[in-house]
């Protein structure tokens, strides 16, 4: 992700965490897929923007590409009496990050826990989304 040895690369080390964490909330929130999308754009006779381009896996560097394989590694809690999500267990972390032979664990851990929250956020928002519309049906 960097280096971050004196002021002006730190400056750029801090634009990248930035940027990279932006990215992983626009992965959990964006719906569209990149072939969709692209199909979309296809479509409408228009180029495809980069920016507004949905974020593939793909696109992370390798530490937030280990991140996403541990968290999906990461058993689910939920709230069996409301059926609340919330969030992962930790417990077997340590051995995932040995097992996957991570080396920087704690670069991982920093960008795992961003990705849990936005993953947290995202499945409750859908749960409720899901529950109003069953209430509106009723």
């Amino acid at each position: 992700m960097g280096n971050r040895t004196s002021w002006r690369i730190g400056k750029f080390y801090q634009e990248q965490v930035a940027w990279a964490l932006a990215q992983i909330s626009r992965f959990f929130s964006e719906r569209l897929t990149v072939d969709a999308y692209l199909q979309m754009m296809h479509q409408l006779g228009q180029e495809p923007d980069p920016d507004e381009m949905p974020v593939e896996l793909a696109s992370f560097p390798l530490e937030i590409q280990e991140a996403f394989l541990i968290h999906a590694m990461l058993p689910d809690r939920w709230d069996g009496a409301s059926g609340s999500y919330f969030g992962k267990d930790w417990s077997p972390l340590n051995d995932l990050l040995d097992i996957n032979e991570v080396e920087d664990k704690k670069i991982t851990c920093f960008f795992l826990k961003h990705i849990e929250g936005s993953n947290t956020i995202n499945i409750n928002a859908e749960l409720k989304r899901k529950q109003d519309a069953d209430k509106r049906r009723k």
